[in-house]
């Protein structure tokens, strides 16, 4: 069901932004402070209070995806190493190859991230 109401007055409580923009989605709940009775249009109150969505952040995001490994950088501030599970790479799998290409993937990441020179 809509209804629409008429002149009210909207306290917001924003906790992303100082005023609300036009379009942006807020999360958060809104309660009527005071409910007219007398059917006049010009004395409605709202309170509209955000609350920080725990979605919007992610933890550990991925800052390399490559074929044999990918990085996560923790809240830390650290980077993670994760190995591809080796069932999801080709069938002509041999130890050798991966091996290599995880020291490949590892060394570019890492001389990226840490500025170092080959």
């Amino acid at each position: 069901m809509m209804n629409t109401h008429l002149c009210v007055n909207l306290k917001t409580r924003l906790v992303t932004d100082v005023m609300m923009k036009r379009g942006k989605r807020y999360v958060g709940w809104l309660t009527r402070d005071k409910v007219n009775t007398d059917y006049v249009f010009d004395d409605e109150h709202f309170t509209f209070t955000e609350i920080e969505d725990i979605t919007m952040v992610k933890h550990n995001p991925k800052v390399f995806d490559g074929r044999y490994i990918s990085l996560t950088l923790r809240d830390d501030g650290t980077l993670r190493p994760n190995f591809k599970m080796l069932a999801t790479l080709a069938s002509d799998f041999s130890l050798e190859k991966y091996t290599r290409g995880v020291y490949e993937e590892l060394h570019m990441v890492l001389r990226m991230n840490m500025n170092v020179r080959p």
